[in-house]
């Protein structure tokens, strides 16, 4: 009896072992697919940006690029609409994984036109939609289960997270917590690990250039920066509140015009040309990534940076432009923490680093993702003391998300019950049971107050 027991315990142990090995090289395969579709994207959007940028008035082409995008979307593939992740999570969720081959050249496509031509967007999300797109067509040739092609899409995301920001530990656990809020995938972790360091060498091998950033500061008391962490972290998510509002609610403005998608195009690029010439600069359409650099050196940018870069990306992605929200998000939370360590008269590029990788963890629901992003770009030191601010602005945004086709799988506080294994943005009022006694007392005498 005791060497049956023995010996199904060995055999176990060798499934384990090969199963591990077998995904393995497989997330080789779906890093090196990826790697090599995000480079043919980065280093065209490079090429494109350089070229165009040198264009006098290039940002009068606006409204003509999400004409295009938007013609080129609907007519070739309509699964490429929006910010890229978004639908890869709904895939996941709603379709086993399944993403159309199609989907792949029209995002690229889509997206290049967008960004080149000044529309406030990322690139982030192409590259995960493309890396999924490409991880999937994959698992459909060599007939995948579900579960497989799941975790395939995974590598992915994961993938095309690293291709970009050349942070693989970030994006392996980006891919793993992205998908349910409060559940981390532990699974797909290996996978995901492998797939995105292949994603990166490749990218890296063909000349991408990865962020790279030196945050050096002197702390005055370890104790005092954690409570000031605590502030930005509440600040930060407050901010975050704001963008997500901002775009869920101008995509609902623009769903109730009745108007061509087209005419919707034209007109949202226009209000970003506006939007330049009411301004004077260029800084607030396009990638944006000067004005992140320059938060992270330590300058000072100005208080309203943050928020109309929140209404030129909630236009572009609102009205038809395709595009990533990571790297308007990187730009929003670097320019909010630096306005913020401007007020409180605190190290610029530490708040701005800190403000960036909460501002991730707040928006999209990925506080471990945050945090291993900020001590892969910036260093152990400015990540570790990040991480209380990635942690208090996760709490603060509420189950609220950039990308409402999350699961809410854990609730995120003690004192309140929701439902759980809902979508994101099915998630409402009705569905918040109030647990801590004086809370809710005190969320009654608000509502007699608002009722008078």
């Amino acid at each position: 009896m005791t060497q049956n027991r023995f010996l199904r315990q060995v055999l176990f142990n060798l499934i384990v072992l090969f199963s591990t090995l077998k995904w393995f090289f497989l997330a080789i395969i779906a890093g090196v697919l990826v790697g090599f579709a995000s480079t043919v994207f980065l280093l065209t959007l490079d090429m494109g940006v350089n070229n165009v940028s040198s264009w006098g008035s290039y940002y009068l082409m606006i409204p003509i690029a999400f004409l295009i995008s938007i013609w080129i979307v609907r007519r070739f593939a309509p699964d490429a609409k929006g910010h890229g992740t978004e639908k890869v999570i709904e895939a996941i969720h709603k379709k086993s994984g399944e993403i159309e081959a199609k989907v792949v050249p029209v995002k690229l496509v889509a997206t290049l036109i967008t960004l080149i031509l000044g529309g406030s967007a990322g690139k982030e999300g192409p590259c995960a939609q493309i890396g999924a797109g490409v991880a999937s067509v994959f698992a459909r040739l060599t007939r995948m289960n579900t579960i497989d092609r799941k975790r395939f899409v995974l590598c992915g995301i994961s993938a095309g997270f690293s291709a970009v920001f050349g942070t693989p530990i970030a994006g392996a656990i980006f891919a793993g917590e992205v998908i349910f809020v409060g559940r981390f995938s532990y699974r797909e972790f290996l996978p995901s690990l492998i797939a995105s360091y292949f994603s990166f060498f490749v990218t890296r091998y063909f000349g991408v250039k990865h962020l790279i950033y030196d945050i050096d500061f002197i702390i005055g008391s370890d104790v005092g920066l954690v409570f000031h962490m605590l502030a930005l972290g509440i600040f930060i998510g407050v901010v975050a509140i704001l963008f997500i509002t901002m775009m869920t609610g101008i995509e609902h403005i623009v769903e109730k015009i009745k108007l061509s998608p087209y005419v919707k195009g034209i007109i949202g690029g226009g209000i970003l040309v506006a939007i330049v010439y009411l301004t004077g600069s260029l800084d607030y359409i396009g990638l944006g990534t000067h004005v992140i650099d320059d938060a992270l050196a330590g300058n000072p940018i100005t208080g309203e940076a943050s928020f109309l870069k929140m209404f030129t990306t909630s236009v572009t992605l609102g009205t038809g432009g395709s595009g990533g929200v990571l790297t308007p998000i990187f730009y929003i939370g670097s320019t909010a923490g630096n306005f913020w360590g401007q007020i409180v008269s605190k190290d610029l590029a530490l708040f701005s680093a800190v403000g960036m990788t909460a501002f991730l963890a707040a928006t999209t629901n990925t506080p471990l993702a945050a945090i291993l992003l900020g001590i892969e770009l910036f260093g152990v030191k400015a990540g570790s003391f990040g991480a209380v601010a990635c942690a208090v602005s996760y709490l603060i945004v509420g189950h609220m998300s950039v990308y409402p086709s999350q699961v809410l799988s854990e609730n995120k506080t003690f004192f309140m019950d929701t439902k759980t294994n809902l979508i994101m943005g099915d998630v409402d009022r009705s569905d918040y049971v109030i647990k801590d006694r004086f809370l809710r007392k005190l969320s009654d005498q608000f509502k007699k107050l608002f009722r008078k």
